[in-house]
């Protein structure tokens, strides 16, 4: 059984005493995504991982999936992407774009990612005080706090999800076109009110870095909707602001979370995190 502690009402939870170091039981695999099907966001800090063990852990919870640009990857891990603003030689070596807006990884798939798994190597600070935070949304409980008769509404609505909704002005060398299956680059169509693979709740799945509009909806009143949504998934109510540390390993679910990282640094503070994601199944 974990050792475990809720981070709010609605979402998040601390796990301690589990040393990633020597790996994962079957058992503690099994309650550890439980724990993530029921929390949307689980937590364990102070870890000591090697590439190599971050590696192995990400593999044990899971078959990883592999995107179609492998730019920001190391060939010897895949899976692997790099998020930091780091440079060397004049080239950035990894994602330093990812994590602008709000997004829930995965949703331009045909099958999105179940999770996202976060491990912090290198955090920046000012004064003592970590900055590049992660904020956390609800999509479950945003979904629930509405209005019976939007929720309604909302339940017969499809949205459109695209790789290269939100990246418009982007600076970063990892997403070109090329060599990119077409549905990656086409995207795909989601229930607005997607049920969870696991649990079945209702989660509101639309966010602004994949969702380009509402199916069957001009593009004005897709763009107010969504815009409506997007204010209400951002109450602070809904919300775990994560600050990091570094050896913290962070999962969210990619069904009833959200996420976006707090820009707030640039170099010479550095902030380098591996992410490596898990294979999702269809919906119920």
């Amino acid at each position: 059984m974990l050792n475990t502690r809720d981070l709010t009402p609605h979402l998040g939870v601390e796990v301690a005493d589990l040393d990633l170091t020597r790996g994962l039981s079957p058992s503690n695999v099994s309650a550890l995504l439980r724990t993530l099907d029921k929390r949307g966001v689980v937590v364990l800090r102070r870890q000591t991982l090697t590439l190599d063990q971050f590696m192995a852990i990400s593999r044990s919870l899971g078959p990883l999936y592999l995107q179609p640009q492998q730019h920001s990857a190391r060939p010897e891990h895949p899976g692997l992407t790099l998020l930091t603003n780091i440079v060397e030689n004049g080239q950035p070596i990894g994602n330093a774009d990812s994590g602008r807006q709000w997004q829930s990884d995965g949703a331009h798939l045909k099958t999105p990612v179940r999770a996202t798994i976060f491990y912090a190597v290198e955090i920046p600070q000012k004064d003592g005080t970590p900055l590049g935070d992660t904020l956390f949304a609800s999509t479950n409980a945003a979904f629930d706090a509405l209005e019976p008769n939007l929720q309604t509404q909302l339940r017969g609505m499809r949205a459109a999800h695209n790789a290269g909704t939100g990246r418009k002005g982007s600076s970063t060398p990892f997403y070109m076109d090329a060599g990119l299956t077409q549905i990656f680059k086409r995207g795909m169509e989601h229930p607005l009110v997607r049920a969870h693979p696991a649990t079945g709740g209702k989660c509101l799945y639309v966010n602004q870095r994949y969702t380009s509009r509402i199916s069957g909806m001009n593009d004005r009143d897709s763009t107010e909707l969504l815009a409506e949504l997007y204010r209400h998934m951002e109450r602070p109510e809904f919300i775990y602001r994560h600050p990091w540390q570094t050896g913290d390993l962070v999962l969210c679910d990619n069904c009833s979370t959200q996420h976006r990282t707090q820009r707030d640094y640039e170099l010479p503070l550095r902030r380098l995190l591996y992410r490596t994601m898990l294979k999702g199944s269809a919906g119920r």
